[in-house]
């Protein structure tokens, strides 16, 4: 293909960005674009998929019944989440193994927010009300993605989210209005996960080296910034309602912008736990790469019955 030819291709390309057309898998597209949604969309994925795993310890020790089946319920969804991903990231021509492996070897990352630890019942509460109030906000925004095989799948994913945020503010809820050990357990909950929360947005947008091409082409609606001050918003009344306070010093209502200055995020800290040296990422990483290698007999079985299935079938064909 000649450099005019890519060109007018390009020219194309950008003008149905432009007009919020959706882009197909089948579509051309500069290899770029492609090279970010997968980044993107795997990133996603393997945040799902690892984000079961300090809830997913909690359900044999969940106070009742009723928060045993709902917690459980949760944890599929999750796993279902990464699979619809999964597949929307392979119609860009990257293997489900491919995108596994690149998890393994570190050079794929997930959300930061999954290397810490679920110290207690009340941190069920804490990742539901604000691990998935932050992954809604981000996600709502990704419904109108311009890849459209991602755009579908996060309106699924957006209403199950959002279930999910139900379900965890109702825990810090009945914890808040309980025994007084209870609520100082949601206060200690809150106090742990409110800044790696934050942090789920991504580093601030002068230092985030996606931010500017991702908005250009529509991959993202609005910018990290944007997103954690609509989070901070959102979730300070919401902390008032339970009576728990918020664990910032340098948080206060800005009557000018209509909403709430805060306190500076240890980017130290953020940084260290991306890198590999938070306080889960050996034990996350540890538990993903047994469970894929401990569950390869399922896969050859699968693959192996796929076989037989498709041999049998020709046969009968002949």
């Amino acid at each position: 293909m000649s450099e005019e030819q890519i060109k007018n291709l390009e020219e194309q390309f950008e003008a149905r960005i432009l007009r919020d057309d959706k882009i197909e898998p089948k579509d051309w597209m500069p290899e770029k674009y492609r090279q970010t949604h997968i980044r993107q969309i795997s990133q996603h994925a393997h945040s799902e998929i690892v984000g079961m795993l300090p809830e997913g310890n909690w359900i044999t020790r969940a106070p009742s019944l009723r928060r045993k089946v709902a917690l459980l319920a949760k944890v599929q969804d999750e796993g279902g989440h990464g699979l619809y991903l999964y597949s929307a990231a392979e119609t860009l021509g990257i293997s489900r193994d491919e995108m596994f492996d690149q998890l393994h070897t570190g050079k794929a990352k997930y959300s930061s927010i999954f290397n810490y630890p679920a110290l207690t019942w009340a941190d069920m509460g804490a990742i539901g009300w604000l691990v998935d109030g932050a992954a809604i906000i981000n996600q709502v925004a990704l419904c109108g993605t311009s890849y459209g095989p991602y755009a579908r799948a996060m309106v699924r994913i957006c209403k199950e989210e959002s279930f999910h945020q139900r379900q965890g503010y109702e825990i810090m809820l009945k914890l808040a209005n309980g025994a007084p050990e209870q609520k100082d357990m949601a206060q200690d909950a809150l106090n742990r996960f409110w800044w790696p929360s934050l942090m789920m947005f991504g580093p601030k947008d002068d230092e985030s080296p996606h931010t500017a091409q991702s908005m250009k082409w529509k991959l993202k609606r609005k910018t990290n910034d944007d997103l954690r001050q609509q989070f901070i918003d959102q979730t300070v009344p919401q902390a008032d309602i339970l009576g728990l306070t918020i664990p910032d010093p340098d948080l206060k209502w800005n009557e000018a912008k209509q909403g709430y200055d805060f306190g500076e995020i240890d980017w130290d800290e953020f940084w260290q736990v991306v890198k590999g040296h938070g306080p889960c990422n050996k034990e996350r990483m540890k538990a993903r790469v047994n469970a894929w290698e401990n569950g390869a007999w399922v896969r050859d079985a699968a693959m192996a019955y796929a076989d037989k299935k498709s041999e049998l079938k020709n046969k009968q064909a002949v």
